[in-house]
């Protein structure tokens, strides 16, 4: 292990925020990834394939549930293989999973004997061989999904654990916020690029373009990433500051956090772990059904259909306004440290109450959308924001009280949770929608009818979710509390 022998008057190095980069990068990847199906399915896919809003919905719905279920699993995946190799492996397999969504409009061809892809949107619709290739394509659509999911649940569990490792307690929300921040970043290039690709290439040359990008990441995290220990560019200055949090430690108790890990099943008996499960799977669903649903929502209610310049003007507004105002309110709880004086979990949960009423405001986006679309995508994107904000603090959380040898299992058991609860939010959400479409005026909602209806519906339960979120962390965590092994 490095000496940390500190020489007078050395200028501390600031490796830490180049490692922080590449895990913007990543998740910046891995949301671009999981952007390119929302952006081309409405307009490109679905008149292929003969799709419907529930097909769609089984597609997210199923995609969430899987990426919960392997989630339980990646955290401590991550924890025995180690940072470096572990976060090689995530990326390698979902970038694989990504490009071969190109495959399924070619193997719906070959399962159903047509002469070419374009036979496929030409079959009458309505008719049982286009019932057909829904049901294939939605079954080939899946599986794609399925591996892009047991890759994809390896990012967070990843990055947070590096973040832990590269951080101290008191920067880990800001360092957090600003690799989150990756995936506001890839939602918001995501409309500028993914429409144009599928209009000028096809939409398969899209997934194939998006996925290469992780196959590059892959090259850069191999050649640079190693522990603070063991790197190469990280002085002893820089390593002090990092392991600030051990000063009064013994250099046992070091070693257990670094080393000692917690049994999986053992996770389980800790409030602090079931406080971290509630935050995610109360409020993971919001964040998932805006960044899912939110192209077909401008394209469903207002006609702007996402290749069109004001869909990719309003998706793009929606993220700029999420990617600025996230990254900010990672930094309040650093302030509230500083100058406050508070703990880091105090700190946060102070941070992250405020961030709760944020989501509110979902409530006025239909209503206001009677006036302008521009309303709708306004009010969207300070909601996602604080929930980007809300999302760093409560990984940090997880640092602040379980050993960093654990902490990538315990956001795997959270990230479990919220993935759980996306399902629920897709899937319900594509069957209201096609039941309210059908409904018409059957289906009523504060005001609105039919399909704006169902919109309504969805809102108004993403608005109060965090306070709910809120409230339940606080009863089962009320003050801060590290695990002791």
């Amino acid at each position: 292990m490095k000496s940390v022998t500190v020489n007078v008057g050395e200028k501390r190095t600031n490796w830490r925020w180049v490692i922080c980069s590449l895990l913007f990068f990543a998740t910046t990847i891995n949301y671009l990834d999981r952007q390119v199906l929302s952006l081309t399915w409405k307009d490109f896919i679905a008149p292929e394939f003969h799709w419907s809003d529930s097909d769609y919905g089984t597609i997210t719905g199923f995609f969430s549930l899987f990426y919960a279920i392997v989630s339980l699993f990646a955290g401590k995946f991550i924890d025995r293989m180690g940072s470096r190799r572990g976060y090689l492996i995530a990326v390698g397999v979902w970038s694989f999973a990504a490009c071969l969504h190109a495959a399924c409009g070619w193997a719906t061809m070959k399962i159903e004997g047509l002469a070419s892809v374009e036979a496929l949107a030409a079959v009458e619709a309505g008719s049982a061989l286009a019932l057909a290739i829904a049901s294939v394509s939605v079954w080939l659509f899946l599986g794609c999904r399925a591996l892009l999911a047991l890759g994809e649940a390896g990012n967070f569990p990843a990055a947070i654990k590096v973040t832990a490792q590269y951080f101290p307690k008191k920067d880990r929300a800001f360092a957090t916020s600003i690799f989150n921040a990756g995936a506001s970043m890839g939602a918001l290039a995501a409309p500028l690029c993914i429409p144009l690709l599928a209009k000028a290439l096809g939409w398969e040359m899209a997934f194939v373009i998006i996925g290469a990008l992780g196959f590059v990441w892959m090259a850069f995290w191999s050649k640079i990433y190693s522990s603070p220990e063991k790197s190469a560019h990280v002085n002893a200055a820089e390593l002090t500051y990092i392991r600030q949090d051990e000063a009064g430690e013994t250099p046992r108790e070091v070693e257990r956090e670094q080393t000692c890990t917690i049994s999986f099943w053992r996770c389980f008996t800790f409030r602090q772990t079931w406080a971290f499960i509630a935050g995610k799977a109360l409020t993971d669903g919001v964040w998932w059904f805006f960044l899912f649903w939110a192209p077909a929502y401008f394209s469903d209610q207002f006609g702007y259909a996402s290749y069109t310049p004001m869909g990719q003007a309003l998706i793009f507004t929606l993220y700029l306004i999420v990617t600025v105002f996230s990254v900010l309110g990672g930094y309040l709880p650093k302030l509230f440290v500083e100058r406050r004086g508070m703990n880091p979990y105090a700190g946060r949960m102070r941070a992250m109450l405020m961030f709760a009423f944020v989501p509110i405001l979902a409530l006025f986006a239909q209503p206001l959308g009677t006036y302008s679309a521009w309303w709708p995508a306004v009010i969207i994107g300070l909601a996602c924001a604080a929930h980007q904000a809300w999302s760093a603090n409560l990984y940090s959380t997880i640092g602040d009280m379980f050993p960093t040898s654990t902490v990538a299992s315990i956001v795997g058991i959270g990230t479990m949770a919220g993935g759980i609860s996306c399902y629920i939010i897709n899937q319900g959400s594509g069957l209201l929608f096609d039941y309210a479409a059908a409904a018409g005026d059957a289906y009523s909602f504060l005001g609105f009818s039919g399909k704006p209806a169902s919109y309504m519906t969805v809102f108004t339960v993403c608005a109060f979710s965090y306070l709910v979120a809120w409230s339940v962390m606080k009863a089962l965590v009320p003050r801060y509390k590290k695990i002791e092994i």
